[in-house]
């Protein structure tokens, strides 16, 4: 007799339109038997989030045939060498020292969902349409400041991209679109559904003129076709939404859209990242001692998904997907605000106390900070505080003949906090009906502990303490063997720190005292 997960592996996929109910019960499967001697192709491989997809699949589901990795070629380096660099990232060591033949199991494939055809070959078409089973979409621009032109061809063309290549896979099972939970910010209670566009103009029109005028001209009116986005990436980011919405009747879609994705709970290592994006960045100059002041309202619920929680749920909603079809397209909204929340106030001071406690050793002045929703306070915190030091310090570098580049950082961080300035003086309500219902079904499979995407458990004090040691050990590479001399130059920063302020008081004393003596 067939066992269930060979049956689940022989069932083809149910158009959710025909009405027909699914005989089996997911609750009785495996998760990884619907990925044993299954085909992956992962778009958007080579970034945070996609290179944590690509590790807890090799690790977990030990029989999956292969993963399929489009890689493109990016400033000066080919498909070739990007994937060779892949491969050697500290984040498979776990694999290399526990199954390193599953790294085999991995497949080049150049390609850019930004071209026509994503920039295959034929030879790479007819073999990804005869042989994938398994589609994860997470290749994106995430700059808030891109173009809208460049924007819209890789997150909304390129979408349509892939999604027209998969219409001719002739074994697909089920394919996860990685949206974001803000594609719809002048809402402030978000359903999981996909929303008709806030925008002047319909989802054909913005492909006509995305397609036919020049980038100049599109760029020129940006701000006109952006209606209530913040930026073009939330646009292009929902009109790609629209679109997978368009394809599911034909196409076994379906979409995970995580807020802002950070650090690693628990894989591939507690508090792994590899980036400075973002609120990484961020936290990372927080504990540097060079941010002071954050345009923020510190009352308001702010919402983060560790990258490995979005893992998860991005394979589980897969399995889910095809197991369980829905007539509409299913969304999930894989946020923290409803399931476990946390204002900012409260992960502020926590960011603050584990950079105190555990400084690193480029700590350049005492850490400290506030949040402020007075600008003009805000603007003489960030003048005073941020670029005055960078810039007098950046003058001590020239006196001792090395080349200044504080200031060039502080300006690279006043742009990022101000990009993601809208997001810290908003608040939403994300609903999690369909999220709760996954968490759900994984904890009824006999495996769903390896897949675990419940934010409820998650205690944010602890998780905090191994972000910050994260973005110490991974993202600027110091160790613990300089955490002593870290402390000792902390204490010295502290009292710097106090007597600047008191040489700032007696200026203000002593201009006081000449002025109106």
């Amino acid at each position: 007799m067939m066992d269930p997960n060979e049956m689940a592996l022989s069932k083809m996929y149910v158009d959710p339109n025909n009405n027909i109910s699914n005989p089996f019960d997911t609750n009785r499967l495996m998760i990884k038997g619907f990925y044993k001697n299954a085909c992956v192709l992962v778009t958007g491989g080579t970034g945070f989030l996609g290179k944590v997809l690509i590790e807890k699949l090799l690790r977990t589901c030990e029989d999956i045939q292969c993963v399929y990795v489009l890689v493109r070629s990016k400033r000066g380096l080919s498909s070739e060498k990007r994937y060779a660099d892949l491969i050697k990232n500290p984040i498979f060591d776990r694999i290399r020292s526990s199954n390193p033949n599953q790294l085999n199991k991995l497949v080049c494939v150049a390609g850019d969902i930004a071209q026509p055809l994503i920039g295959l070959t034929d030879a790479d078409v007819t073999k990804l349409t005869g042989t994938v089973n398994i589609v994860f979409h997470s290749a994106a621009t995430v700059r808030f400041d891109q173009k809208l032109k460049d924007a819209a061809n890789m997150n909304t063309l390129g979408s349509k991209r892939l999604w027209d290549l998969c219409e001719r896979m002739t074994q697909l099972k089920s394919i996860i679109h990685v949206s974001t939970a803000y594609t719809n910010p002048c809402k402030e209670h978000v359903e999981e559904t996909v929303y008709p566009p806030k925008v002047p103009f319909d989802t054909d029109s913005f492909i006509k003129c995305v397609n036919v005028l020049p980038s100049e001209v599109v760029n020129s009116i940006a701000v006109s076709l952006q209606g209530s986005h913040p930026n073009t990436y939330t646009l292009t980011k929902s009109i790609a939404e629209q679109i997978a919405a368009d394809y599911h009747h034909r196409l076994p879609i379906c979409i995970v859209r995580p807020s802002i994705v950070t650090a690693a709970l628990h894989e591939p290592f507690p508090g792994w990242v590899d980036n400075i994006n973002g609120i990484t960045g961020i936290m990372m100059e927080i504990s540097r001692g060079t941010i002071t002041s954050i345009m923020c309202n510190k009352n308001l619920v702010m919402d983060l998904i560790p990258v490995d929680i979005v893992c998860n749920t991005m394979i589980a909603a897969a399995w889910m997907n095809y197991f369980k079809p829905s007539n509409s397209i299913r969304v999930y909204n894989c946020t923290s605000g409803e399931l476990n929340p946390v204002i900012w106030q409260d992960y502020g001071l926590a960011t603050l106390k584990y950079a105190r406690k555990n400084p690193t050793k480029y700590v350049m002045l005492y850490p400290n900070f506030s949040y402020r929703t007075n600008r003009i306070v805000h603007t003489f915190f960030e003048w005073f505080y941020h670029f005055l030091p960078a810039l007098l310090f950046d003058v001590l570098l020239r006196l001792k003949g090395t080349k200044p580049f504080l200031l060039k950082i502080a300006k690279r961080y006043k742009a990022a906090a101000d990009t993601g300035e809208f997001f810290a003086m908003h608040e939403w309500k994300f609903e999690t009906t369909n999220m709760r219902e996954l968490i759900s079904e994984i904890d009824g499979a006999t495996d769903g502990r390896d897949f675990n995407c419940d934010i409820r458990v998650m205690n944010w004090d602890s998780y905090i303490e191994n972000y910050m040691f994260g973005i110490r050990k991974y993202v600027l590479k110091d160790g613990l063997e300089s955490m002593v001399a870290a402390r000792k130059a902390l204490k010295r920063l502290y009292v710097a720190k106090w007597l600047m302020h008191l040489g700032f008081i007696g200026i203000v004393l002593w201009l006081y005292w000449g002025l109106f003596s």
